[in-house]
């Protein structure tokens, strides 16, 4: 078998495989085998024919573009139990972006004709990617209306509101990568993100390295202008990053 009782279990709980049992993922992964890949690793470049995707088993991937002045924008990050790239390959053409591991990650790749021939067999996994793709774009589209709409601390306040597994008291989390790439993601500048940080000392948020205490997680949710009903199991909980209402 090529992946671990605990990585089918953590396939089972993604969108894309989550009506699908052992002997249909099995076909589907093949014989695959995951890979760690250190830090800093490229996986693949903006214009490379897109023959591939993945799923995130441990670690940080960002998705980014180069603009003509050689600035990096950070389009997306996945953790475990996410999957990216499927849209593009499923489009057969180039990849949009370049993907690079943000932190020593261990990533399992499923290839293009392993996948046609299993959506072959099973035509419901095709209704799958289609709901997963539906997934990204809602994503890309709350990022766009943040950006938008929020301000600055705001955008900060919900992307640690979703770092917060817990409502309890001096919970502290840990910063997933560097400050100036999640400045990036949020769309602002690393001199922003700290001002953002230390607005947010004023509802509780205390900053020590890359560790955070938030002393009053529901205090930030209304700051952030979300409503906090407690946290939602998400198919990545067991990476102690879940998701709020």
């Amino acid at each position: 078998m090529s992946i671990s009782t605990e990585e089918l279990r953590l396939l089972q709980n993604t969108p894309l495989f989550g009506n699908m049992n052992e002997t249909s993922i099995h076909m589907v992964v093949g014989n695959q085998m995951p890979r760690s890949y250190p830090k800093k690793a490229l996986l693949f470049q903006e214009g490379d024919y897109a023959n591939r995707f993945y799923i995130m088993l441990d670690g940080w991937v960002k998705l980014y573009r180069c603009t003509p002045e050689g600035q990096e924008a950070v389009i997306s990050t996945y953790t475990r139990g996410e999957i990216f790239a499927e849209c593009a390959m499923f489009m057969g053409a180039s990849f949009p972006v370049s993907a690079e591991t943000i932190c020593a990650s261990r990533l399992l790749t499923i290839e293009a004709t392993t996948m046609r021939r299993a959506i072959n067999d099973n035509p419901d996994l095709a209704f799958s990617i289609m709901a997963s793709a539906s997934r990204h774009l809602k994503t890309l589209v709350d990022q766009l209306e943040q950006m938008k709409l929020d301000t600055g601390p705001e955008r900060v306040a919900k992307f640690l509101l979703e770092l917060s597994y817990s409502t309890d008291e001096d919970q502290g989390v840990n910063l997933p990568y560097e400050k100036s790439l999640i400045a990036a993601k949020l769309g602002m500048k690393p001199e922003s993100f700290s001002r953002a940080l230390a607005k947010l000392r004023e509802v509780g948020v205390q900053i020590n390295g890359d560790q955070v205490s938030i002393s009053d997680v529901v205090a930030l949710a209304s700051f952030a202008k979300k409503d906090y009903l407690g946290p939602i199991v998400t198919p990545c909980s067991d990476t102690g990053i879940q998701k709020y209402i």
